[in-house]
């Protein structure tokens, strides 16, 4: 008796693994900006966000991994282990696969050379490091295009929240940054505001 590579069981694996892999990769962006930003208190000092960040970097690749074997697994599409590795070489819905391709190349070179950092020079980790902050924007932008329960309200504001999750940690960093500046502070905040209010309007009327 053969096993069944399609049905609804693997269909929830990639889209539960995809919806936390996302939730995990907003999480490892904000701790990220807030250990650029030097953000620590009493209670929390600045070497917990680092190894937090750290950690759920490594959560990341696991949910990933599982997102992607499932989706290869699965026979109801025809999406081979090349087409999630090199971007836009599919033909199941290819833009938007392509994309997903894309952010997971950026997270692969950011852990190796996470893995590697002391055998490379600052300058070229740095370069990886800031590079791979794309792989957020595009992972997103993927699982709008691609996912299958993109429609559903509970993942309208999931998305919502994640966007406001960086779009603030981004906000932060920058008053932090420039505290003296109060019109630039006052800038970002709108700006980030209406970034935020501008992914929730579209969400909501495309079903994103």
């Amino acid at each position: 008796m053969g096993v069944i590579l399609h049905g609804p069981g693997l269909w929830y694996a990639t889209r539960a693994a995809g919806l936390v892999t996302l939730l995990l990769l907003t999480a490892t962006v904000v701790l990220g900006i807030l250990v650029s930003a030097q953000v620590s208190s009493d209670g929390w000092p600045r070497f917990l966000t680092v190894g937090l960040h750290r950690n759920l970097g490594l959560l990341v690749m696991v949910f990933l991994a599982l997102h992607v074997g499932t989706t290869v697994a699965d026979t109801y599409t025809s999406i081979s282990l090349r087409d999630a590795v090199v971007p836009f070489t599919g033909t199941y819905k290819p833009i938007w696969l392509g994309l997903g391709a894309v952010a997971l190349d950026l997270l692969v070179a950011l852990t190796v050379t996470s893995l590697l950092r002391q055998r490379l020079s600052y300058r070229a980790w740095r370069t990886v490091h800031w590079c791979s902050y794309l792989c957020w924007p595009v992972a997103l932008v993927h699982g709008a295009g691609i996912g299958t329960d993109r429609a559903a309200t509970w993942v309208t504001y999931l998305t919502f929240g994640c966007v406001a999750a960086v779009f603030g940690a981004i906000a932060l960093r920058v008053v932090l940054r420039w505290p003296e500046r109060k019109l630039l502070r006052l800038g970002v905040i709108v700006v980030a505001t209406a970034s935020v209010v501008s992914v929730w309007t579209v969400a909501a009327g495309t079903g994103l």
